[in-house]
Formats: C-alpha cells, structure tokens, sequence
C-alpha cells in the first residue's frame, strides 16, 4: 500500500558558513552542487540559465499537417495579420495576452510595445516588399486598436489559445464523435460545388442583363415602326409597300412575344435554381457553421470563419436583387407595348413574388450573432452571464447591404417570449439596448454591432409579486438575449431577428462552475437554437462525446488536452468499470449534481478544481508533460512497483479538491519497494512556492537522519533535473544588507 507522509510547512532554512560531513550534505543538496560566493557571506545560490529546448507554439505550427494548417489559416485577418504573428512570433508567445485581455492598462502597454517590435522589424528589414507590408501593418493595428487596446488582447489570446487546440488536436490520432462530424461537414469538393454553383448563376444572371438589353432595342424598334406607320396618311394604307411594312411589324411583334417568353422562362429557371441553392446548400452550411459555432463555445474546433458564408450570401443577394431589377425593366416594357395574352402582364406578378420572398428569407436567415454573449473577465467562459457585470455580444449581417447602414437599428431583448407558465427569475438590461450597425471594414465590409457594454439586473419583483425561483437550480436555468431589427430596401419591408444560444445567469462566482457544466453539457447534446426547457428533461450523453468535451476544456484552458490513458481513468471515476466507455450513457445529475461515492464533491466540481489549479499554478509542467495526472491508486501501484528508489509521478489527488501530490519508490531495510505519496498540495500553499522549486528542494526527515530528497527519476525513468530544470524559479530576492532565504518544504516520516 502506498504510505502517507505527514506534510510540514514550508521551513526557511539560512545557509551560512559550512563545517562537517552532515552540514555538507546538506549544503550541498540545497544547492545541487552548483554553488558560488557572494559578497562577503558564505551564502550558497542556485542560478539556472538554461535555454528552454521546449520548440515554440509558431515552430509547432508550421510543422503540422496540411488539413490542420488550413484551420490556423481561419484564424489570421485583418484583425490580426499572420505577417505579424510570423515575424514576431518568439515577442508574442511570451507576453501575457490573456491577462491583458482583461486589463486595460496593461493592453495598453502590449499595443505600444507591439507597435514598437514592429518599428524594430520595420528598420532590420531589407526586403522591399515586406517593408511595405509591415509598414500598412503597423498603420492598421493603430487604426483599428489605439482606442480601444483590449480589442487587439482580446484577439491574440484567441488566437493564440486556437493555436494550442489545433496542436492539441493533431496530436490526438483518433478524434471524438463530434470533431469527426464538424470535419465532414466542410468538406472542400462540398465547398468547391457551393462556389461553382455560386458562379453559374451569376454568370447567369449577367447574361439575362444583356437578353433584357436585347429585348428592350427589340421592343424599341417595334414602337418606332409603329409609330411611323400611324403617322402615316390614311389613304396609303392599303398599297402593297404599307402592307408589307405591316406585315414586317407583325413578324417583329411576333418575335417580341417570342424573346418576352423566352426570357421569362430563363428568369424562372434561375429563380428557381437559387430556391433550390438556398434550400439544399445554403441553410444547410448556415446551420452546421452554427453547430460548430456551438460546439467552439464549449472548447471545440471552429473549423471555418464567417467570411466564407458571407461571401456566398453576398452573391446570390446580388443575384437576386438583379433579378428583381430585371423584372422591374419587363414592366417599364409593358407600359410602352402590351398586347392580348402578354406573357409579361401574365408571369411578372408571380416571378416577383418569389423574388421578393427569397430576398426577404434570405436576409432573414443572414442575421447571425457572431460572437456570443461573454464577460471579458471570463473570455473562455461564454454564455454565461453574472449580474451587474458587463458582458458583450455581436450581431452580423451576412449580406453586404451598405446603402442601408445608416438606417439598420439593433435592438436587444432579454428573455423574449418565454413559454408559458414559466416562473424563473426575471431580469433586465440596464444599459442602453440599441445600436446603429456599421459597416466593418475588417470584415469585408460587412454590416455587423457590437454590443461592449451590456449589464443584467435582476427583477425581485414582478407586477408587486416577489418572484420566487423555479423548479429548476440557478445553473439550469436558462435564458435567451434576442436581436431585432427593421429596414426597406427596394420596396421590401423586412423584419430581422435572431438570438443567442441559451445563457446562463449567475449571481455569485461561485456558480460558475455549474453554469459552465450546464453550457457544456447543453451545446454538448443539442443543436436546438432556444431550448430553454432543456433541463427539465436533459438527455443522456455518451462517453464518447462527453470525453471529448472534457478533453477540449484542458486543451483551451491549459493547452495540452487529454491521452486515452487519461480519460480511461476520468471514465472508471464516474461510471466504475465498464466493457466500453464510449457506449457508456451517462446522466447529468451524475455527471454534476451527485457526489463520488465517500465523497462530498461531485464529478465535474473536482474536474474544474483541477482545471483552475493547472491554469494557475501548474500550467508550464503540465504542457511540458511532467504530469501524469490522472492516474488511479491501482495504474500508480503498476507503474512504480518494479521501478529503482527515487522514482516518483505527478497525479491529481482523488480526496482533495483541487489537490496535486507525488508518489516515490521507496526501498525499504528489507529491500522491498514502498510507495510513499505526500499530503496534497493545493492552491494555498502553491501560491507561496513554484510547484518545481518544491519538487527541487524537497525535503524527508526520517527518524533524527539528515534531511534528503527521495525525489530522483520522473517516472518512467528521466532524470529529474532534465524534466523540471526549465521550470526551476531561482530569482533571489534582494533584500541588502540582509542575507537572501530560501523555503524548503519538509516532511516528516514516521
């Protein structure tokens, strides 16, 4: 069995002048052997300045497979260049970005000094071009972020942390259930039939302005024959030259009604061929970059961008308002020639009908919101919201409309149209709920609004009436914020609205956690747009999907997701031993509301514990792979049992929230191995010592013996030094005339 070790506080130890066998060992180890004099002390101090041989988040890229480096492509615009991401890639991966997203100042400082790597780059650079393109650069970012610096924060964390999934992702062989069906969805020949379709018939459409041109000088020298015929004497009108100029004018109106039918009928057909890319293509593509836009929100892959959508939207708008345009000029026509059964006066009012409707479904289903609702102080978080926080959300049109920019009015609204009988907790926005949309020139000049500073106020009373909660915990209610607008264009009257994905509101950061399992477990399962019910009744999910998800919440938070091993052992803690995890259906109350057996936390309230310990205080070791993490009592047992004294593993602990220990190969007097694990460190203590520096300077005390490290192999057999090295803090505080000291963190073996 593995033995505990009562866990010590951390001791300062002072080092001073050095006598005695003991005392140098002890010296000795504390410094490990790499000892100078200071000043006038004999003071012993460790200073590692090893290069770190971890390769940069930008190498790693570069090194991937095609079809990954195509999802990298998706991330770089105009909002941020891949040219700066290349030539400043070593300045960037070593700032904070996430933590300047969320502080204005420090923002600040990054856009300034961003600006000024540039300047540098701009001066060392020799290439023409490239100076020219850095130069556009550097002029653009202080366009675009110079008012508003946690923008740009904001957009290289995103980034940078879609860069770490990606790695993530390529390096897991056999993807989960739900990337495999995103990757499917946005096949290139689908793409590539969506733009060829795109294409004819616009082609088209061009080609029925020049049948329309035709038909129009056609018609023109029909009614000018006409009219000379008329003005001619009446007595001519029956000799033989007027007859034939009679009989020349019939055969022309003849070929008129001809060409009329003609066009028409190619007017139908391309009506009727964009009916049919909209019906099977376009919503279709619209509503899987929504389903991804879901599956992005709780941690997954977003594998295309909106310009794509934009572009095809775009298009066949253009074609459509052609067409409109089009049949506008057939009834100019009519007004100048008409005759009995004009197949214009006959078809025209039908055609334009269906014109006018798919112009106006079209726009309609073009309202997209394009970035959900989410609080700057919890970017990674979105959909949930906390009252009395700002939070900011996007809407976009993906048709460019620019002649109406300056009339389209947005307008927010919380909780619309709720199902009857509900009586959840109320709320209100307490900020202003409209904005003008603008046309976005980083977007291809889309129209899009940006809502930055949206709050959320309870309703205590409704009507006079206290509300009370309903049947339903506060996590699992959810709510909607919904969009609305009006405009004309070209005599269409259209009525725009769309709404975000069902948010979470929450009172107290302490409800965070919950709220985040319900919009994982909710956009896990469902592709529903506003199912606010959806946790009256929630569905079971598979192992397989859930797995996956709890593997893209280390990717996105921490960088490196999870290895089967890993999520083996995550599935034998919440479903016990199963023949097949995947198959395995899992309930939500188990997966978030009911405790571990002997335990008083939940599945998912110890998952996120460790997730928050890794971001905080673990995150360098546990990308650099020094963490075995999840590992059972039994899987450490296995794994350490045969090994040499001194070998020891990292794991997360199973009785502690948020708890990181070690376990050793100890040998004992009688040359059996025992494995000794030490009392968990949590985020208290890991807050006073670098979680490396304790595995350095650790320390066993063991009846009245010098003080020593068992700590000498990471598992299976590296030497430690190799591993943690990198990670070693070793600044020393300078604190003159005073001696510098060190904490050694000490246990006692009984």
């Amino acid at each position: 069995m593995t033995k505990p070790v009562r866990q010590a506080y951390f001791v300062t130890i002072i080092v001073k002048e050095v006598s005695g066998r003991n005392s140098r060992r002890l010296q000795e180890e504390t410094t490990e052997k790499q000892s100078h004099d200071l000043c006038t002390v004999d003071i012993y101090v460790v200073e590692h300045r090893v290069e770190s041989h971890i390769m940069s988040q930008w190498k790693q890229i570069q090194q991937l497979e095609f079809k990954y480096l195509e999802q990298v492509d998706y991330l770089y615009d105009d909002s941020f260049p891949m040219g700066i991401r290349q030539v400043l890639s070593d300045w960037i991966e070593s700032q904070d970005w996430d933590m300047a997203a969320n502080h204005e100042s420090m923002a600040t400082v990054l856009l300034s000094n961003l600006l000024s790597q540039l300047d540098r780059q701009y001066s060392q650079e020799q290439n023409f071009l490239q100076r020219h393109n850095l130069k556009n650069i550097n002029k653009q970012l202080q366009i675009k972020y110079k008012v508003y610096p946690l923008l740009m924060a904001r957009v290289i964390s995103t980034s940078l942390r879609e860069e770490r999934r990606i790695i993530a992702s390529a390096n897991i062989q056999e993807q989960g259930p739900l990337e495999k069906s995103l990757q499917n969805s946005v096949a290139f020949e689908r793409q590539k039939n969506m733009d060829n379709r795109v294409a004819v018939i616009r082609s088209n459409v061009q080609m029925l302005d020049q049948a329309v041109k035709c038909l129009e000088d056609m018609q023109d020298d029909f009614d000018c024959r006409f009219k000379t015929i008329q003005s001619r004497d009446p007595a001519d009108r029956n000799t033989e030259g007027m007859k034939q100029e009679v009989t020349r004018l019939q055969e022309i109106l003849n070929n008129l009604d001809f060409k009329r039918k003609e066009n028409l009928s190619k007017m139908s057909d391309v009506i009727k061929e964009i009916d049919a890319l909209i019906a099977s293509q376009l919503n279709p593509e619209l509503m899987e970059w929504k389903r991804r836009q879901q599956i992005n929100c709780i941690g997954g892959p977003l594998l295309t961008g909106l310009d794509q959508l934009q572009n095809w939207f775009t298009l066949t708008a253009q074609s459509l308002f052609q067409t409109k345009r089009q049949l506008d000029k057939l009834g100019d026509l009519i007004l100048k020639v008409t005759y009995a059964s004009d197949p214009i006066s006959l078809q025209r009012p039908q055609l334009e009908e269906q014109v006018k409707y798919l112009i106006d479904h079209l726009i309609k289903s073009s309202f997209v919101v394009e970035k959900q609702p989410w609080m700057p102080t919890h970017p990674q978080k979105p959909l949930i919201i906390k009252t009395g926080v700002q939070f900011t959300t996007k809407v976009r049109l993906l048709v460019k409309l620019p002649e109406v920019d300056y009339q389209l009015k947005v307008k927010t609204i919380f909780d619309k149209d709720l199902p009857p009988g509900r009586v959840h907790r109320q709320f209100f926005i307490l900020t202003s709920t409209t904005k003008v949309m603008d046309v976005e020139e980083s977007s291809n000049g889309c129209l899009s609004v940006e809502f930055r500073h949206l709050q959320l106020k309870e309703k205590k009373y409704v009507n006079g009436t206290k509300v009370n909660e309903g049947p339903l915990s506060v996590t699992e209610e959810l709510h909607s914020l919904s969009f609305e607008a009006q405009f004309n264009i070209q005599g269409i009257n259209i009525d725009l609205e769309t709404c975000s994905f069902p948010l979470v509101i929450i009172s107290n950061v302490s409800q965070l956690p919950g709220g985040w399992a319900s919009i994982m477990w909710y956009n896990m399962l469902t592709d529903e747009p506003r199912n606010l019910d959806f946790f009256a009744s929630p569905p079971r999910a598979s192992w397989g999907q859930l797995s996956e998800v709890l593997s893209w919440q280390f990717s996105t938070f921490t960088g490196r997701g999870l290895n089967r091993e890993q999520l083996c052992m995550l599935g034998e803690k919440l479903m016990g031993q199963q023949a097949s995890h995947n198959e395995c259906q899992v309930s939500w109350s188990k997966f978030c509301k009911e405790n571990i057996p002997g335990k008083p936390f939940s599945f998912w309230m110890w998952l996120d514990f460790i997730l928050e310990l890794i971001k905080k205080h673990l995150l360098p070791i546990w990308n650099d792979n020094c963490i075995m993490g999840f590992v059972s009592k039994e899987t450490e047992r296995a794994c350490l049992k045969d090994k040499e004294p001194g070998t020891f593993l990292l794991r997360f602990s199973e009785s502690h929230l948020g708890g990181i220990t070690f376990t050793w190969v100890k040998q004992s007097d009688s040359g059996e191995a025992k494995l000794i694990s030490v009392e968990p460190y949590t985020k208290s203590r890991l807050s006073a010592l670098p979680f490396a520096n304790i595995i350095r300077d650790y320390k066993v005390i063991a009846d009245g013996e010098v003080p020593e490290n068992p700590l000498k192999f990471l598992y299976p057999d590296i030497p430690k030094d190799e591993s943690f090295r990198r990670h070693y803090n070793s600044q020393q505080s300078k604190v003159f005339p005073y001696i510098s000291s060190t904490w050694i963190p000490i246990s006692t073996l009984q």
